[in-house]
């Protein structure tokens, strides 16, 4: 897709779509990134030694050390907190305008690190310096090794500080991120064999077995992920996003815009004036949860209201951007799982 066609888009368009996070992407057009390359892909088995992190750019990352100043978009900081590995400084959605923890940053503290940025193209360069970062943490959201939420006036000051570090959450199954996240925690010194690790992930490969059987059970059961805007609803098609790929793969019967439709959104979504919100039949819809999006509750538009799932309660909330957590992940799978096995037909 254009940059040309890219920039047509509102940012608050682009964060507010359940599938739009590869036009933030592409509208932060980081591009690439100088990072130490060459040498082993060995990981750090200790807080001591040489690191080195193979990236999903292919990036080599190497250090004297296992990075102790580490400086993450606030999901990926939020995953490495459930693995045990601290971050001092985040950048991305953090805090509510009540100064509550966004839902993006989990069970972090988040009075105890450093918020370089707390939206789009926020960053603190200055503050981002005084960390003394060792490395930068990011996920990715397009092929072009984009790292999300570093903005583009100010990503070449951010990438001579220090090297990073991008995980792919484009275009791949949910369980493809996630072994990587886990990886990396490993790498950093999160203990993978704590209780805590081990038994997440037995539970995320439960749900999903949970969810397969559902969906089996239950293949007219239709679902369809939105997202809400002020002047748009946005309907997510599967074929880009890492958890819709993934409930596809097990079976979940999605609602999937022609990819003529989708041509507009980048291939990530159909975007939809709220007098045509019902253009599609849908027994559950899933809802973007992050701050950048309107919640159903605060729909106060009347076709919304008027919807077969909605009224019969049929609504659930989508985490568009999952944090990369075994842990985090489970409600996410077993919500959908629960939602198709006791909803009813309506739409």
């Amino acid at each position: 897709m254009s940059n040309a066609r890219t920039a047509r888009f509102s940012r608050r368009g682009i964060l507010a779509a359940g599938g739009a996070l590869g036009l933030g992407a592409l509208v932060t057009a980081c591009g690439s990134e100088d990072s130490t390359d060459g040498g082993s892909d060995s990981k750090a088995s200790a807080k001591s030694g040489p690191w080195s992190f193979k990236d999903d750019r292919g990036k080599n990352v190497q250090l004297d050390k296992v990075p102790a100043n580490i400086v993450a978009f606030t999901g990926v900081a939020a995953a490495l907190h459930d693995y045990g590995v601290s971050v001092k400084g985040v950048f991305g959605p953090t805090k509510t305008q009540d100064g509550k923890p966004d839902v993006q940053a989990g069970d972090m503290d988040i009075s105890k690190v450093t918020i370089l940025g707390n939206t789009w193209d926020q960053f603190n360069v200055e503050k981002y310096a005084a960390l003394a970062p060792e490395v930068l943490i990011s996920t990715m959201f397009d092929s072009a090794g984009t790292l999300w939420y570093v903005p583009e006036a100010s990503k070449d000051k951010i990438a001579k500080l220090a090297p990073s570090v991008g995980i792919s959450v484009y275009d791949r199954q949910l369980t493809a991120p996630l072994q990587r996240m886990w990886e990396l925690a490993e790498s950093l010194g999160g203990d993978m064999k704590a209780a805590k690790a081990t038994d997440a992930k037995k539970r995320f490969e439960e749900a999903s077995e949970r969810l397969r059987k559902a969906a089996k059970a239950h293949p007219d059961i239709k679902v369809m992920a939105g997202s809400a805007s002020q002047e748009l609803f946005y309907v997510s098609g599967t074929n880009l996003s890492v958890d819709l790929e993934y409930f596809k793969a097990l079976g979940v019967n999605f609602v999937e815009p022609p990819e003529k439709a989708k041509a507009e959104g980048g291939g990530w979504f159909e975007s939809l004036s709220w007098e045509n919100v019902d253009k599609y039949a849908a027994d559950i819809i899933m809802m973007d949860d992050r701050s950048s999006a309107i919640q159903p509750a605060n729909i106060t538009e009347a076709t919304w209201k008027k919807l077969p799932a909605v009224k019969a309660g049929q609504v659930i909330s989508r985490s568009a951007e999952p944090i990369l957590s075994y842990d985090k992940c489970v409600p996410l799978v077993e919500n959908l799982a629960k939602a198709i096995e006791t909803a009813k037909k309506v739409g």
